[in-house]
């Protein structure tokens, strides 16, 4: 805990209210990746990648402002693992990967034939 302080420059009350919130500031979210030497703005572009609606709405010329169209097509290897592990221990089906996760089949294929 005296590192954790020392590393924050919070003092022990500060960090366990930290410990008891439901949500952190991306600063001190770089902090702890840095002090844990563990990336966690990954496990939110994994769920940006996997989460992200295949069909999203296309941009029209008349509006100036509009959300970041993530490029949906990339995977990284944890998310291709974690895919594969559930088509190999028998929790999802293809099918239901397919449905859920809005991975192609094609895509799903070649994963499967590409890591057996």
């Amino acid at each position: 805990m005296t590192r954790i302080c020392n590393f924050f420059k919070y003092n022990v009350e500060q960090i366990e209210k930290m410990y008891q919130s439901e949500a952190v500031s991306t600063k001190e979210l770089l902090q702890w990746s840095k002090l844990l030497e563990y990336d966690f703005f990954r496990l939110f572009t994994q769920h940006l990648i996997l989460y992200y609606p295949r069909n999203a709405p296309k941009k029209t010329k008349k509006s100036t402002l509009s959300l970041p169209n993530f490029r949906k097509n990339i995977y990284t290897k944890e998310i291709v693992d974690y895919i594969l592990e559930l088509i190999n221990s028998g929790e999802m089906t293809k099918q239901q990967i397919t449905d859920q996760y809005k991975i192609p089949k094609s895509t799903l294929h070649r994963w499967i034939e590409k890591y057996k």
